[in-house]
């Protein structure tokens, strides 16, 4: 199965409209995983804006309101697809093991939690208190760190054993491989807050270890995607968001050598040197190569959308993946205390932020007209 045909291929109406011979909302049937990138893409713009070195008026603010936006909306989503697999598990099973298309998207959901459950460590101990805001995050980034595994295990289990994907592989093929970064990225930050000696210690290397599951499959990948599209290019124009996703492991691993070195000073302390040193080294030259990438990208959307590229859920893949480069470049500023990467965090939050008002706002527009949901 190629991996692009099922996704612009869209139900038999009369199949979106039944389930056991029952009327049903064609929207809960067609309610899939790549919702989820809206939870993960408004999460990220409020982490973003706590990790900025900076302090503007009204910011924390702004990223308080945004975080609650994605916690009520990582609620909302996650109902929805409780409500998906309770009345339509048939689709529910084609969409995971039978459409490659969707199936990568099972990337998302872990992100979300992971992503959510960071900045409800960020902005939560306000409202909530420090051990509610702690709890919420422990349990959210361990159903996360779980899942992440799975999807990066289960996914390519799949593509070995059960797909014939034809063409080559596209960006979204990452989703799945990047979600064990993130928990990489959003675990060391609950070090502090576990007993000293082996739980800090134990927490610290399993994120090691994600980190290395991640970045080693990425590194598989990326030889792949770039013959593809080189060779073939996207295909359909709704695809060429998904050129950002190559930002996301490059983005997130950069935050995630500095999560390491912050954390190492009380888990791993002989080590705390050498992790500081590896900020420097692997962190400069991967942002040097995500914002490179990011011009390439962003010059090929901006073709697509003059060419009348229609706006479709593909459009998330402009925020998450630049808002890993924001905390990223915001923690390479931390480390060597460089105006440059303040300015580039600055830079990448105002085109974060902007690009997410933009898609929240057809995202909004396009579920109330039910075109997103058919």
């Amino acid at each position: 199965m190629h991996a692009t045909t099922a996704a612009t291929r869209p139900p038999p109406p009369e199949a979106a409209g039944r389930t056991g011979g029952t009327r049903t909302p064609r929207s809960l049937r067609a309610f899939g995983p790549q919702w989820y990138a809206s939870v993960m893409g408004t999460a990220i713009v409020a982490n973003g804006a706590a990790a900025l070195p900076v302090r503007l008026p009204g910011l924390r603010t702004f990223g308080f309101a945004v975080w609650a936006l994605s916690f009520v909306l990582l609620g909302c989503v996650i109902a929805a697809r409780v409500t998906h697999f309770a009345r339509h598990r048939g689709e529910a099973r084609r969409q995971l093991l039978d459409d490659p298309s969707t199936a990568f998207f099972y990337g998302c959901p872990p992100m979300a939690l992971l992503a959510v459950g960071h900045g409800t460590l960020l902005y939560g101990p306000g409202p909530l208190g420090t051990r509610a805001a702690v709890t919420i995050d422990a349990v959210l980034w361990s159903a996360g760190a779980a899942y992440a595994m799975a999807v990066a295990c289960g996914i390519p289990f799949l593509m070995i054993t059960r797909w014939r994907l034809e063409g080559g592989a596209l960006p979204g093929w990452l989703l799945p491989v990047v979600a064990p970064m993130v928990a990489a990225a959003l675990g060391p930050p609950l070090v502090p807050h576990l007993p000293a000696g082996q739980a800090q210690t134990t927490l610290l290397y399993a994120c090691l270890a994600m980190f290395g599951v991640s970045l080693l499959g990425t590194l598989l990948l990326l030889p792949g995607i770039w013959t593809r599209l080189t060779r073939d290019g996207l295909g359909a124009a709704f695809l060429t968001p998904t050129l950002f996703l190559v930002l996301g492991p490059l983005g997130q691993s950069t935050t995630a050598v500095k999560q390491f070195a912050d954390a190492a000073a009380t888990a791993a302390p002989d080590y705390a040197g050498a992790m500081r040193a590896f900020v420097i080294l692997y962190g400069v030259p991967v942002l040097g190569f995500a914002l490179m990438w990011l011009i390439m990208a962003g010059a090929a959307n901006v073709r697509a959308l003059r060419r009348g590229m229609p706006f479709a859920m593909t459009w998330w893949a402009w925020t998450f993946p630049v808002g890993t480069c924001v905390t990223g470049a915001a923690g390479l500023a931390r480390h060597t205390g460089l105006h440059a990467f303040t300015a580039v965090a600055l830079a990448l939050y105002v085109l974060l932020t902007a690009a997410w008002a933009v898609v929240a706002a057809r995202t909004v527009h396009g579920a109330y007209a039910g075109r997103l949901l058919s």
